[in-house]
């Protein structure tokens, strides 16, 4: 009875420890996250082609954030809004999981040769009157201090769960673990479920470190488990990239592939990457040498791999191949849950993404018509029809981006990002109704090309002229990038929006006065709504400006 009641003591212990380091590590990475999310944004934004600087980005990006699975995220929601290429996407996958690897070695040193309870509790005392700030900044870094001594005071409960290290302890996983390959299977698999079941490689790498501390798995067993923890952590991508794009699930794959084909060259090579492990490090100091053999097999896998990115990109898209009904007709994004890892901010990147898209995609219908205002007698036929798909396109990113954002402010109550939110969703809203604008202007030129309607002879003129200044408009906005104007930008968007009322006035009136003197009634009435829906599109882009000073 009194074993039976041990046992139960030590699994509540082990539990409510566990629950406490998961939570620390849950506020430290969320807290990071929110304060460097728009500097990652602009890092990864900032890539070339070049797979060497795709490399380190993912490095430095993940050993920030301190998470490769939301590294990954993002990245495929850029490669899913178009703004990142599958080769890219993959020099930041290799990077970001050499940058996970610098989560072992922080709780390696600190975790277990540091006595971190005496100090826990004072940064923890530091980060809560940070934590309960009304400054946004603060209150971010807060987090972070707070979660960083909630993962060691919960480290620290954990490892005195188990007995203490020493020679004589025999792990009680003992039958298991001397089996040979099928152990090291046993291990592997163990390793990617436990990672599955946390939604962090992070923290599954500081649970192994704490049973092979303990004596409760040996230094091969635990090395079987992180392997296992490499394979469970392409779970988020594999989240992230259903109901994307093309290429963004493409960039998914990558990731699992990767991780994989790198597991298995690993198990292959098992016991040369021990011995190297344990000359990195040598001695009995088991927790760093499972740093060290996590950072080796990830290096020199991405060593073995980055010569061939060109050929991984080929073999991906020959695998995910194109079918027959073009991915981008019908338009989705799934929201990527909140896990362990995945926060609201990077589901609002994600999102940031696909708005840029959109305005690039409105941008580009609206060029079209001026197109056909440069080349009046071009058939429309091909282009209409196009139109048609990208005007059905803006429609559903309008719903399903606006659904997508309310489950963003549904997971983050901050005052500033709700603000955002509300921001972006108008702006959605009004990118959608510039879609159709431009649909509906292409729907009357083509009126005129079928009904054979005169204008009167100075009208593509005026249009062109007319046409020009709201391209510069949605080229202003284009230039905006989702950030805050300044005062001059914004200076200059009143003036356009001013400049385009007035000379809808100004055509619409002479038009009026061409048809008092005669003028083809047809023709003149068709030119007046042309140029409406053409103002309109000024209109619209002045109230994206003003959503973007409002909102940020």
């Amino acid at each position: 009875m009194h074993l039976v009641q041990q046992i139960t003591d030590s699994l509540f212990h082990l539990l409510g420890s566990l629950g406490l380091f998961l939570l620390g590590m849950r506020m430290m990475s969320d807290g990071l996250q929110k304060a460097s999310s728009e500097r990652m944004e602009s890092i990864l934004n900032s890539l070339t082609s070049n797979r060497f600087m795709a490399l380190f980005t993912g490095f430095l990006v993940t050993a920030i954030i301190q998470s490769s699975s939301a590294t990954t995220v993002m990245v495929v929601g850029f490669v899913n809004a178009g703004l990142m290429s599958l080769a890219q996407s993959i020099g930041v996958i290799m990077g970001a999981n050499i940058g996970t690897t610098i989560t072992g070695w922080i709780v390696s040193i600190l975790g277990f040769k540091v006595s971190m309870t005496s100090l826990a509790i004072p940064i923890i005392g530091v980060g809560m009157p940070f934590f309960f700030s009304k400054a946004t900044v603060r209150r971010h870094w807060g987090e972070v201090i707070l979660g960083f001594g909630l993962l060691f005071l919960g480290l620290s409960y954990m490892k005195d769960v188990f007995p203490k290290p020493d020679a004589a302890n025999v792990s009680f996983l003992a039958p298991l673990s001397g089996m040979g390959l099928l152990s090291t299977i046993i291990f592997l698999i163990a390793g990617t479920l436990l990672t599955v079941i946390v939604h962090s490689s992070s923290a599954s790498m500081a649970i192994t470190l704490t049973l092979a501390y303990g004596s409760i798995i040996p230094f091969e067993s635990a090395a079987a488990m992180i392997l296992g923890s490499n394979i469970g952590t392409t779970i988020d991508a594999f989240l992230a990239g259903l109901g994307a794009r093309l290429n963004a699930r493409r960039a998914a794959f990558v990731h699992i592939l990767f991780n994989i084909a790198g597991s298995i060259v690993a198990l292959i090579f098992f016991r040369p990457y021990l011995a190297l492990s344990r000359f990195i490090v040598p001695g009995d100091d088991i927790t760093a040498q499972l740093a060290a053999f996590h950072t080796a097999f990830n290096v020199i896998n991405t060593i073995l791999f980055i010569g061939f990115v060109p050929q991984i990109a080929k073999l991906v898209e020959k695998i995910i191949h194109r079918t027959e009904v073009q991915d981008e007709v019908k338009y989705k994004i799934e929201y990527v849950e909140r896990t362990l890892q995945n926060v609201a901010d990077f589901n609002m990147i994600r999102g940031r993404k696909e708005v840029s898209n959109m305005v690039n995609r409105v941008e580009i219908m609206f060029s079209h018509f001026v197109t056909f205002v440069n080349n009046p007698k071009n058939k429309l036929d091909d282009i209409l029809q196009e139109q048609k798909k990208q005007e059905e396109c803006t429609d559903q990113m309008e719903e399903e981006l606006t659904r997508f954002f309310m489950r963003c402010s549904a997971d983050n109550q901050d005052i500033d990002f709700q603000t955002r939110v509300s921001s972006l969703i108008r702006i959605v809203n009004e990118l959608e109704s510039i879609g159709d604008s431009c649909y509906n202007l292409l729907v009357l030129a083509s009126k005129k090309q079928e009904k054979k309607i005169r204008f009167h002879e100075k009208a593509f003129e005026e249009m062109r002229n007319y046409s020009e200044e709201v391209q510069k408009f949605l080229l202003l906005i284009k230039d905006f990038n989702l950030e805050i104007p300044d005062e001059e930008s914004l200076r200059k968007a009143y003036e356009l929006e001013k400049s385009i009322n007035k000379q809808r006035k100004n055509l619409k009136k002479r038009a009026q006065q061409k048809m008092s003197g005669g003028e083809n009634v047809k023709g003149e009435l068709l030119f007046i709504d042309m140029i409406r829906y053409i103002e309109q599109i000024g209109d619209y882009c002045l109230n994206i400006a003003q959503a973007l000073k409002e909102g940020y």
